[in-house]
């Protein structure tokens, strides 16, 4: 019998389908390019994919903006094409998560296209309109996290619309109980399809103050990115109105009785808020919300062992019943090999650590295409730019194209990722590093990758073990996973430089590390741990740990 908790302790590969894999010769990822490389997938020994948006859209946030919920768009292949996929991934024993894009549609969805025609038909209540202000302004200071206001003027209503996002990317009206239902309608056609679960776009967003009262505006000296830079306007507001309203929690358990009904099958919301991590804990509290939480506050710029441990910590404190997702890494980011790398130049032996770091902590794993390659972040020129963000807050924030780039699959132009000039050009960088010669390589970061998930499935404790934290100093995170009978001592090198360290617990055995040269070395009660270097050590009797 299937395991229906197979997603706790997972690990997720992210596929963003534009920049996988194309088969069809126009320079676009599809989903034939996704069931091509099934046995690479496998190879990897991740547990499941998840793939970003491929459902019909305009395209102006390259798929989140839909315009069917229910159809593949052209440019990615067909529904046959889909169940194919579902049935290939599921012979191999790989989950498929897809996404799920609820809080807004694109502005050609036949919904929309309805409802601003007017505000007296079938459909004009199913969007958030609001009147002008006296003077003509906007219904209140909201803002979109793409830039400019969060409200669009529709002549045909002589109204505005909220846009959280792209003024093409107007917000639906959670609080009309009819949209609730054709949403959830709308994702339980996917569970039929069979698919194994759902990553769950800006998932605190679904509803807005009824009373469209103002964000408060925030100091400067505690405006910080998550998702977005800085300098964006919309770190200079509190956005305790625009999301994250009380009324998300009851959608949050519509979604999981309707989940509850096909078994096996897991939500994971993506969650941007003003403290992500307390919103994390509350949305997948007492097991009839969602089943994991993923938010931004490992894809920052902060690398310190100080805040790693922070950010799981304060985590685990608040999330008493749910379940973490980790990442460092996804397709609207700055690459980790280049965030976290010194003045940004990529270390694959960096990398190598960072796998077993984020594979090591207590939750599931969100793993983006390329992390195993060690790609760094993709440089591209302003007029090959395809990311309207990136192109409206050019050069300061450069967009998300530079994460987005095509994979790199072999020798030849274009990397082997198409027989064509690609959407985005295939970074000449990334092209020294494809699979293929990787594959040949004993010590590449890609072999370092499928190995480490090899040697982490055998181990219950680093899978869904507790997790409690040692005191060292900075460069080094150390911490120990429990589960049942087995412990285990887990020691990180963050930096460049060796680093030698005291370790408190005796291992009655130290494992061999499957990231070879990688292993530190313990004389006496020392660790000696190389640049980035990691240790693994099992802990005999068990300590008296808890979950912190």
């Amino acid at each position: 019998m299937a395991n229906p908790l197979w997603w706790k302790g997972a690990v997720i590969y992210q596929i963003y389908p534009r920049s996988f894999q194309d088969t069809n010769g126009d320079g676009i990822g599809d989903l034939r390019g996704i069931i091509n490389r099934l046995d690479y997938i496998k190879s990897l020994g991740v547990d499941a994919v998840w793939i970003s948006p491929f459902f019909k859209s305009p395209m102006k946030d390259f798929g989140y903006d839909i315009s069917d919920y229910r159809d593949i768009d052209p440019i990615f292949g067909d529904l046959t094409d889909f169940d194919e996929l579902i049935a290939e991934a599921h012979q191999r024993d790989i989950k498929i998560i897809i996404d799920q894009v609820l809080s807004h549609t694109s502005d050609q969805h036949p919904w929309f296209l309805q409802s601003r025609e007017s505000n007296n038909n079938d459909y004009a209540d199913w969007y958030v309109w609001a009147d002008a202000k006296e003077d003509g302004t906007q219904p209140n200071n909201w803002l979109s996290i793409f830039g400019g206001p969060a409200w669009q003027w529709e002549p045909r209503r002589e109204q505005y619309y909220l846009h959280n996002f792209l003024t093409e990317q107007p917000d639906l009206n959670f609080h009309n109980p009819q949209v609730r239902q054709a949403v959830l309608d709308n994702v339980e056609f996917w569970l039929k399809k069979g698919v194994d679960g759902f990553r769950l776009d800006a998932i605190n967003f679904c509803y807005h103050d009824a009373q469209l009262r103002d964000n408060p505006a925030k100091p400067k000296e505690k405006r910080q990115g998550r998702g977005f830079s800085e300098d964006n306007p919309y770190a200079f507001q509190y956005h305790y109105y625009n999301n994250t309203q009380p009324e998300n929690l009851e959608f949050m358990r519509d979604i999981r009785a309707l989940l509850d009904k096909y078994p096996g099958t897991v939500a994971l919301g993506e969650i941007s808020s003003e403290d992500s991590l307390a919103t994390m804990a509350e949305y997948t509290s007492g097991g009839d919300k969602l089943h994991m939480g993923y938010s931004f506050e490992l894809l920052t710029d902060d690398y310190s062992s100080a805040y790693i441990r922070k950010t799981v910590e304060t985590l685990e404190a608040n999330m008493l019943e749910g379940w973490p997702c980790w990442a460092f890494s996804n397709h609207d980011v700055e690459r980790v090999a280049s965030r976290w790398a010194k003045n940004g130049e990529v270390n694959p032996e960096q990398v190598k650590m960072l796998t077993a770091l984020l594979g090591s902590l207590r939750g599931s794993v969100c793993m983006y295409q390329g992390e195993e390659l060690a790609l760094g972040e993709a440089d591209v020129a302003f007029e090959d730019l395809q990311d309207p963000y990136g192109i409206t807050f050019w050069p300061n924030f450069k967009g998300r194209d530079g994460c987005r780039t095509p994979m790199p699959w072999q020798d030849g132009e274009h990397a082997g990722f198409s027989t064509v000039k690609p959407w985005l050009p295939v970074s000449h960088a990334h092209s020294l590093q494809h699979v293929a010669k990787q594959q040949q390589d004993a010590h590449s970061t890609l072999n370092a990758y499928s190995e480490f998930m090899a040697w982490r499935r055998q181990h219950r404790a680093l899978v869904e073990g507790d997790i409690h934290f040692i005191d060292t100093h900075e460069p080094v995170l150390a911490f120990i996973r429990n589960h049942g009978d087995e412990s285990i001592c887990c020691y990180f090198n963050l930096s460049e430089q060796p680093v030698s360290v005291e370790v408190t617990h005796a291992p009655s055995h130290q494992y061999q590390d499957s990231l070879r040269h990688h292993t530190g070395r313990l004389q006496g009660q020392t660790l000696h741990l190389p640049a980035f270097g990691c240790w693994f050590a099992r802990l005999y009797p068990l300590p008296l740990c808890h979950k912190t």
